[in-house]
């Protein structure tokens, strides 16, 4: 007999993610999955059901046990991770699994048994393409200081450009995955580097800030089994302190001069743009403003590509976002309809 013939008819048992389970509409399934919440109810006749949201870094899943619902119930906890046997159901107009009618189909893992990467989202972008975005821009800065402060980092010192490359930009609300800074940092550069046509102001500087006012970010988020964290010295100093102290010290290390150094650090210092935003300074330099508006631009537009993409294709509306103050209309062909 062969190990295949042990399994369950008709088991879709290979790895899978949330974003595949619409393939499996019907199909009965064995997937890992991390508990985001749940919730014991009750029916009218007095019968016991657990609902669940469970997640990974491709989306979520509601998941219904009507069958140990309260032994499940006391033993997960938010945060668990579970091997879970089901059904995969269209349910209220969303993705729903079902789960058998087993004790063992809910399973409790240890943190050997699982990869943690799993669930934490990564960049859904090339980071090889995103390297080469990156190492280009540096190249294209004319001015030597400039330069050889962003060789320092991304260049000469492999084991920080590594780190960088694999660094979220945040916690949830904008580019929290892996390569979410290398990411949010090439946007912000390149869309630097083409108002630089319209205005009267210095290229390789807003190259410069560009890539560098988010740097403090490296040291603040540690990417765990837990997901995103933020560090005890991100806890206690921030980006923004962080990334001035790096950028001084390398500065400093290779002879950049000292009026370079103060813009580049401006720029840092007042990425955010309000003090009540969490800058110790507003901007006061073209640089420097321009740097806050399309980095704050940028992180708006991820974080509503990443709500309309997670989103109902049915749904015109998404739900209310408290990050962003809004809910977000979604255009698209079922308007016309």
């Amino acid at each position: 007999m062969k190990l295949g013939d042990l399994m369950p008819k008709g088991l879709v048992n290979h790895e899978l993610f949330v974003q595949d389970l619409r393939d499996h509409i019907n199909n009965n399934v064995e997937i890992v999955l991390k508990v985001r919440s749940k919730k014991l109810q009750e029916t009218k006749d007095s019968k016991k059901f657990l609902i669940m949201t469970l997640e990974d870094r491709t989306g979520s899943v509601r998941a219904v046990d009507w069958y140990n619902a309260e032994l499940n119930d006391r033993r997960l906890k938010e945060g668990s991770v579970i091997r879970v046997r089901g059904r995969v159901v269209f349910f209220e107009n969303r993705l729903q699994i079902n789960v058998e009618n087993d004790y063992n189909a809910v399973k409790l893992l240890r943190k050997e048994e699982y990869d943690y990467t799993k669930f934490v989202a990564q960049t859904k972008k090339d980071l090889d393409v995103l390297k080469k975005k990156l190492f280009a821009l540096v190249d294209q800065v004319k001015d030597q200081d400039y330069k050889k402060l962003l060789r320092a980092f991304f260049v000469e010192d492999r084991e920080f450009s590594e780190k960088f490359f694999r660094s979220p930009a945040g916690m949830r609300v904008h580019h929290a995955y892996i390569g979410g800074l290398l990411e949010h940092s090439v946007t912000v550069a390149e869309m630097c580097k083409e108002i630089s046509k319209y205005y009267p102001l210095n290229r390789d500087l807003l190259i410069t800030g560009a890539l560098l006012h988010d740097i403090g970010k490296v040291e603040e988020y540690v990417v765990t089994e837990s997901g995103i964290e933020v560090s005890t010295e991100g806890e206690l100093k921030g980006h923004i302190a962080i990334g001035v102290m790096m950028v001084r010290e390398r500065a400093k290390k290779i002879n950049v001069p000292e009026r370079k150094i103060l813009e580049v650090e401006h720029i840092i210092l007042s990425h955010h743009g309000e003090l009540e935003w969490g800058s110790p300074v507003v901007p006061k330099t073209m640089e420097a403003l321009i740097v806050h508006h399309l980095e704050n631009l940028d992180s708006k537009l991820a974080r509503f590509t990443e709500i309309i993409e997670n989103t109902e294709a049915e749904q015109e509306w998404t739900e209310y976002d408290k990050n962003l103050g809004r809910r977000i209309f979604i255009r698209g062909e079922r308007i016309d309809e």
